[in-house]
């Protein structure tokens, strides 16, 4: 048995024990455990890991450790200068897709209304979670940071905020999203693509009030419901225009310091 110094930074310290944060601490690893393995292990899924230096050199995640290393662990940011470490993970090409957990649905609710494709269903298990976001190569977003420490879940999100607000504004600044917003392009309900529609069209479900005072609509071809743009509307434009406006990345230091 081999034992090792491990400091974790930033946002990663919240999995930890208090006595164990923002500082460095000695411990005994498994027989022929590797940095993957040992942070977890500690309490770190690693969908939350970006970067490990071991003794100051970028290190993957199937490193051997050896006595008296020194394992340096950072987080996932939205930019970081890659010329010269290893980064230990690359997100999906194209537009970003997410499925969020049974807990999640406040949130799955605000990604749709950004116009990203989110996945939610309150009656979802953990293993159709797990299936869904690696046979579809989504983002797995969760509070269960057991779930995320699965060997198949390649791509995750862990999401410290309890607020869905909050939640959102921490996945914007995490991943970069604010570029990408296509506001009210989804359906709320049902995650399908909204057409706009002829008021005539949709005049026998609408309410009077909004059929005297509205010309503009837009529907879902899968639940039938018909939007416009109401008081509703405008208060969850403005939460976006904040939560973009807010959402800043977060920068990997210059010379990651694994001593102190």
């Amino acid at each position: 048995m081999v034992t090792a110094t491990f400091r974790f930074y930033d946002g990663l310290n919240e999995f930890l024990p208090r006595g164990r944060r923002g500082r460095d601490f000695t411990t005994s690893c498994a027989r022929d455990a590797t940095t993957k393995h040992m942070i977890e292990a500690l309490g770190v899924p690693h969908t939350e890991v970006e970067l490990v230096l071991v003794n100051g050199e970028s290190s993957g995640f199937g490193r051997l450790l050896a006595q008296g290393d020194r394992v340096a662990v950072y987080p996932a940011f939205g930019t970081l200068d890659v010329q010269a470490v290893q980064r230990l993970r690359s997100w999906p090409q194209g537009r970003l897709r997410f499925v969020a957990d049974a807990h999640l649905g406040g949130l799955a609710r605000l990604l749709r209304m950004a116009g990203y494709d989110t996945l939610y269903d309150n009656h979802y298990h953990d293993d159709d979670i797990e299936r869904v976001a690696r046979e579809e190569g989504r983002v797995l977003l969760t509070r269960d940071r057991d779930l995320l420490k699965r060997r198949t879940v390649e791509f995750g999100c862990y999401l410290h905020a309890l607020d869905p607000a909050a939640q959102l504004r921490e996945l914007f600044a995490r991943l970069g999203l604010a570029p990408g917003v296509q506001a009210f392009t989804l359906c709320l309900h049902c995650n399908l693509t909204l057409r706009a529609v002829p008021k005539e069209a949709v005049l026998d479900r609408l309410p009077p009030m909004v059929a005297a005072t509205h010309e503009t609509f837009t529907t879902c071809d899968g639940c039938r419901r018909v939007y416009w743009k109401g008081s509703h509307h405008e208060r969850m434009r403005g939460l976006l225009e904040g939560v973009a406006a807010r959402a800043a990345d977060v920068e990997l230091p210059r010379t990651p310091d694994t001593t102190s």
